[in-house]
């Protein structure tokens, strides 16, 4: 199942030459090597002994990788046996890539690696690219686009929420999304030139306006949702922005060490200590936090001092969640949260709060992830920039066509903005032809052997 659009690009990436890679770190005690392409079973067959190019899909074979030994060598033996291993074989279309492939699994030795490496590309391959073997994928159809850069997102999670995010996407779940909207703008669309074609009756209407322009408000609305779930996903991706706030010496400091587990912070009782921001990561329940502990806020004629709380203020603008922190007589501060904003207020040095002994803080804990958006499987959630930038630029092609349903403009002119949208939105997915050079953006940024 070869992808049609995007089927003039394989001779760009030579998609004839077998390509070989490792496909782990090293320093493992194993290592995987990948091979693919329409020669991969004959190269490894001439490497790896009991292989052929008849070796049935989807088995595992033991094997001894074998090099020949130069000619003089003393032991007059014809081949070296290099490591002993186990080769997977994969045919097309049965395999990651589409492609007739093999996995060898063979010790971890970087003398090892590169000696297989080296037998495999004196024998036919060439070293993959950075992300060739999803490249390949794509283009012969074993994934869309987006799910292709979901694999990257996969190998990168670091923590539930994003790996959650990533296995949403690697399924489909944006692409379906995406294919819903598709069928009601072709839909849309189809009505609209239906009377292209009848326009010499001009009382002819196959289209009632109120119908379409209440349609097109529905799939508006939807994108828009899609484009504003970006932020939420960029936070849990990068971590959720919580900004602990509060006048000098009320307990900053020692909270975010506390909720940190280390002395990230220092801790003073001169007022003014901490004088820039400064963040730190954790993860609770899955889910990445930033914290960034600021200056105390006060009014101070020192300008360093002055300077700090300013990024202090920013820091709490810019945040998803903010830690008011005070003690018995002295005020919160001073600041009006945004409608996206959660506020947590700790009265520190009471009975119920003691940040030095850690009192409350896991009762701290629970309020922060409350304060979290949940993620389920019908909730998809935007986290790529690409995606993100498509979707707004679609939403305002569909605004030029509500208004142009509302001033009753002709259908052919709304025929060519509903055509914009469509097209837009395949670029998400690669559903239409994709420019070499956003190719290469997009796969350059994978590992070597994905």
């Amino acid at each position: 199942m070869n992808n049609p659009d995007a089927h003039h690009l394989s001779h760009a990436i030579s998609e004839t030459d077998t390509i070989c890679a490792p496909a782990t770190a090293t320093g493992g005690a194993l290592a995987i090597i990948r091979v693919s392409g329409p020669k991969a079973l004959s190269i490894v067959s001439s490497v790896c002994c009991g292989i052929t190019t008849t070796t049935p899909a989807n088995t595992i074979h033991f094997t001894r990788i074998t090099a020949p030994v130069p000619d003089g060598t003393p032991s007059g033996a014809q081949v070296e046996v290099i490591d002993e291993a186990l080769v997977s074989i994969f045919h097309a279309p049965h395999s990651y890539t589409g492609e007739d492939s093999t996995e060898i699994y063979c010790h971890g030795s970087q003398y090892i690696i590169n000696k297989v490496l080296q037998l495999l590309v004196s024998n036919g391959c060439r070293m993959a690219t950075p992300g060739e073997y999803t490249m390949r994928a794509f283009l012969n159809g074993k994934m869309d686009l987006a799910q292709a850069e979901a694999v990257a997102d996969l190998i990168a999670a670091s923590n539930r929420a994003t790996h959650q995010m990533a296995m949403s996407q690697l399924r489909g779940g944006v692409s379906t999304e995406l294919g819903k909207l598709r069928e009601q703008l072709l839909h849309l669309t189809s009505l609209l030139e239906l009377e292209l074609d009848f326009s010499d009756h001009e009382d002819l209407e196959f289209a009632d306006r109120k119908e379409l322009l209440l349609l097109a408000r529905q799939i508006d609305s939807h994108i828009s949702r899609l484009a504003d779930s970006f932020q939420q996903g960029n936070a849990l991706k990068q971590g959720i922005p919580v900004a602990i706030v509060g006048a000098p010496n009320v307990g900053k400091s020692t909270l975010l060490n506390q909720l940190l587990g280390e002395e990230r912070a220092i801790v003073s009782d001169i007022q003014g200590t901490t004088r820039d921001a400064i963040e730190d990561t954790i993860t609770l329940d899955g889910t990445l936090f930033r914290f960034i502990d600021t200056a105390g806020i006060r009014h101070t004629s020192d300008q360093i001092e002055q300077m700090g709380i300013e990024r202090s203020l920013a820091a709490a603008h810019r945040a998803r969640i903010i830690i008011m922190v005070t003690e018995p007589g002295v005020p919160y501060p001073n600041l009006e949260a945004r409608p996206d904003q959660t506020i947590i207020r700790i009265e520190n040095k009471t009975d119920s709060f003691q940040a030095k002994y850690g009192i409350g803080i896991d009762e701290l804990r629970k309020r922060l992830i409350a304060a979290t958006p949940k993620l389920s499987d019908s909730n998809i959630v935007i986290t790529n920039a690409r995606h993100h930038d498509a979707l707004c630029r679609a939403h305002e092609a569909l605004l030029r066509v509500l208004e142009g349903l509302s001033c009753n403009l002709s259908g052919d002119l709304l025929a060519e903005d509903l055509h914009d949208v469509l097209s837009i939105l395949a670029e998400i997915t690669g559903g239409q032809i994709t420019p070499q050079e956003t190719l290469n953006n997009i796969f350059r940024h994978f590992c070597v052997g994905k």
